[in-house]
C-alpha cells in the first residue's frame, strides 16, 4: 500500500532511538533499542555514532556503557534529529515535470507540495 508521506529507516530509527533515551536517564545501549524497536543493532550503531558527531548524544563503553542525550530534552527537536540524519531540507521542491511542459499556468501540484512541506516541517520543528 502506498503512503503519501514517508520517512526513512534512518530517520525513523534516529527518532525512536532519541524518544527512548530521552525517557531512560540512565543510557540505553544499541543491543537494548534493538530489541525495543526491532531494528539492526548495526544500523541503531551507525545511527547513534552519527548523533554523538554532531553533538546531541554521549556514549560510555564497556558493559554498563551506553548512550545519554548531550542537551536537555526539550532543547533538541524532531527537526534536528531529522536533519542531522538525512540532510537540510529544500522546502521548494514539489512536482518533477519541467514547469516549460506543465499543462497548468500555474502548477497545482507544485503549489500544494510546496505548501504541504512548509507546513508539516514548521509543525516538525516546534516539537
Amino acid at each position: 500500500m502506498s503512503k503519501i508521506f514517508n520517512i526513512s529507516e534512518a530517520a525513523t530509527i534516529g527518532l525512536h532511538a532519541m524518544a527512548l533515551i530521552a525517557k531512560n536517564p540512565n543510557g540505553l545501549n544499541a543491543l537494548h533499542i534493538a530489541e525495543i524497536t526491532g531494528f539492526s543493532k548495526n544500523h541503531i550503531s551507525k545511527i547513534l555514532q552519527q548523533l554523538v558527531k554532531n553533538g546531541l548524544l554521549t556514549s560510555t563503553r564497556g558493559p554498563k556503557g551506553g548512550f545519554v542525550l548531550k542537551k536537555e530534552a526539550d532543547e533538541i527537536t524532531l527537526m534536528d534529529i531529522y536533519i542531522l540524519i538525512e540532510g537540510d531540507i529544500d522546502y521548494n521542491t514539489g512536482c518533477k515535470i519541467n514547469c516549460n511542459q506543465c499543462p497548468f499556468k500555474n502548477c497545482k501540484l507544485q503549489i500544494k507540495i510546496i505548501k504541504f512541506s512548509q507546513k508539516y516541517f514548521t509543525t516538525f520543528s516546534q516539537c
